[in-house]
């Protein structure tokens, strides 16, 4: 650990009375922030809040509308368009910026390549890149196309891209929102190997856990102002949170209902297989939230995709409401009443050069055709009435999605699920890289659309997540239900053992229910 209690002037990298607006919209209100060398500091707050704002302004890729920056104690001007990275401060972005065509060597040293006689050193750039992967602990062969990496592995590399830059400084925005709780682990040893070696590292991040497993100090947001910078061993996850929104989060996750044992049973599914899927069974009851548990790869997304018609299954059946349910297109789930909210909101959820009325409709546009036209008053009242269940806040219905944040973004594509108006929601990690005051909104709204008798599947990587919202759990270990979790055994450490493999169901009855 860092001196954390350390003074200002020893600080590698400070701002001071930041302020930032865009137009006449003011995000960020007189800031003072600074991270010494060997410190973890963390910035948190709610979507919107200004995280993302402050961090592009601390790395250069913003300017701040007044104040100033210092870095090493002297006021400095940060070269625009990433060029601080040569004076040391690396920020890796929360979405990944690897060029999908290109190796993993070649993306390492993109921008800067090593040359020998006046042509490129593709055999020591090789070198170095497994160098520095070795060092994280990843096995990625540095010659493979990045285009052919799992997403944990991509930000691996791109981790790995930051790190062999000699960073002084390292911002990192969300590095583990695509990570298994092993690849976070190793993760955050590096982390503390550099700041052993006097790296400063500026952490963001919604998982709470996180933030106090690894932060020496936490510096929280809130509308744009600052709220505080606090030593991390005095704050509670309770605290920060409280800090973060303004108000308790006693009531995290909604009391569960009952839910009915004898409710007609609504999808059915027998010996799935699919790619990623192994024999997969089970059932889904009128107003349950049935939870899907595993490690990243386990395949829990393979089978709501198999099950929306989004992927090709090679055996089995599906029914709804005891009729063959066979989707071979999303189109005909949707047009049956079964509609599912992908996971990865800006790359296949949303339009994010759109505004937010075409997002809304795009999946239900023959609800809003008049003779033959779309009817921009029916989208419009579409529109309004998801703003308003949904609490999607927005300046006005014409900005860009992908100037809303996140947390905004996944109101609306919660939104766009529910246009289609219907039965069955397949949710696949519905909370990713969202603030914990909005995660409260979205689990009482998952638990509201079940008490009206919708049937939900929750998928999520957050085991709290599932446990608190679930009736049923159903845990997945490398394509193939591992067990089932009901009551009381909805615990961590169960739900673990079957992810692991040291607990061990097997394909009889008792799980394929």
């Amino acid at each position: 650990m860092s001196d954390a209690q350390g003074s200002a002037e020893a600080a590698v990298l400070s701002a001071h009375r930041i302020s930032k607006s865009f137009g006449e919209i003011p995000v960020l209100f007189s800031i003072d922030f600074d991270i010494k060398p060997g410190e973890v500091h963390a910035i948190i707050g709610e979507n919107g809040a200004g995280k993302s704002t402050l961090i592009k302004i601390l790395s250069g890729i913003e300017s701040p509308t007044s104040g100033t920056i210092h870095y090493d104690g002297k006021a400095v001007t940060l070269p625009p368009n990433g060029e601080a990275e040569a004076m040391g401060i690396v920020l890796i972005h929360q979405e990944l910026n690897l060029a999908e065509h290109l190796t993993v060597a070649d993306s390492i040293f993109l921008g800067r390549e090593l040359k020998k006689y006046g042509f490129l050193d593709l055999a020591e750039m090789r070198r170095r890149s497994a160098a520095v992967l070795d060092t994280l602990h990843v096995h990625v062969d540095p010659d493979a196309r990045i285009n052919e990496l799992s997403v944990a592995d991509k930000q691996m590399v791109e981790i790995a891209k930051a790190i062999s830059r000699d960073a002084r400084v390292l911002i990192m925005d969300e590095p583990t929102a695509v990570l298994s709780v092993g690849e976070t682990e190793t993760l955050f040893e590096q982390i503390r190997r550099l700041t052993a070696r006097g790296v400063a590292v500026i952490f963001i991040s919604h998982k709470l856990d996180e933030i106090m497993d690894l932060a020496d100090r936490v510096t929280v947001l809130r509308d744009g102002q600052l709220i505080a910078t606090v030593p991390t061993e005095a704050m509670t996850p309770d605290s920060i949170a409280q800090m973060m929104v303004g108000r308790e989060l006693s009531n995290l996750y909604p009391p569960k209902h009952e839910p009915d044992v004898d409710a007609p049973i609504v999808l059915s599914v027998r010996g799935l297989q699919a790619p990623g899927v192994k024999d997969i069974s089970f059932d889904l009851r009128r107003g349950e939230i049935l939870g899907f548990a595993g490690l990243i790869g386990s395949g829990r997304t393979a089978v709501a995709e198999a099950v929306a018609g989004l992927n090709h299954k090679t055996a089995g059946e599906v029914s709804m409401n005891g009729k063959p349910a066979n989707f071979s297109d999303v189109a005909k789930s949707v047009a049956a009443g079964l509609a599912y909210m992908t996971k990865d909101r800006k790359g296949r959820g949303l339009l994010l050069n759109m505004g937010l009325q075409p997002n809304l409709t795009l999946l239900t546009l023959k609800k809003h055709l008049k003779g033959g036209f779309l009817d921009q008053n029916s989208e419009a009242q579409a529109l309004e009435r998801a703003v308003r269940r949904f609490d999607i806040r927005a300046r006005d219905a014409s900005v860009r999605v992908g100037q809303l944040s996140g947390g905004n973004q996944q109101k609306l594509m919660l939104g766009k699920t529910m246009e289609s108006e219907p039965d069955i929601i397949i949710m696949d990690e519905p909370t990713r890289g969202i603030d914990v005051g909005t995660k409260q909104q979205i689990y009482h709204i998952i638990a509201a659309l079940a008490a009206e008798g919708k049937s939900i599947i929750l998928i999520s990587s957050e085991m709290q997540e599932v446990i608190g919202l679930s009736h049923r759990v159903l845990v997945m270990r490398e394509g193939r239900l591992a067990g089932k979790l009901e009551g009381a055994e909805i615990v961590e450490a169960e739900i673990m053992r079957y992810a692991a493999g040291i607990k061990q169901g097997g394909d009889d009855e008792r799980i394929n229910a």
